[in-house]
């Protein structure tokens, strides 16, 4: 059975790649906003907010993860 080799080298920079770094480092220069135009203070909205423009520009990045509602 014929195994096929992986190529090495550097992956290709996909487009969300780009837009998550663009976005990390304006959140880094405390210039990143929300759509509210108040200044984003947590990493994790942060990275909320750099994967939705990576989607809205095209980007394949996976579907949210949706929270599981508990029955009360």
């Amino acid at each position: 059975m014929a195994r096929t080799r992986k190529t090495r080298g550097r992956k290709k920079v996909g487009k969300g790649r780009r837009k998550v770094k663009k976005v990390m480092g304006e959140y880094k220069r405390k210039s990143l906003r929300s759509s509210s135009g108040r200044k984003v203070k947590k990493r994790k909205q942060a990275v909320a907010i750099a994967l939705s423009e990576a989607r809205r520009s095209g980007a394949r990045i996976p579907k949210r993860r949706r929270r599981k509602s508990r029955a009360r």
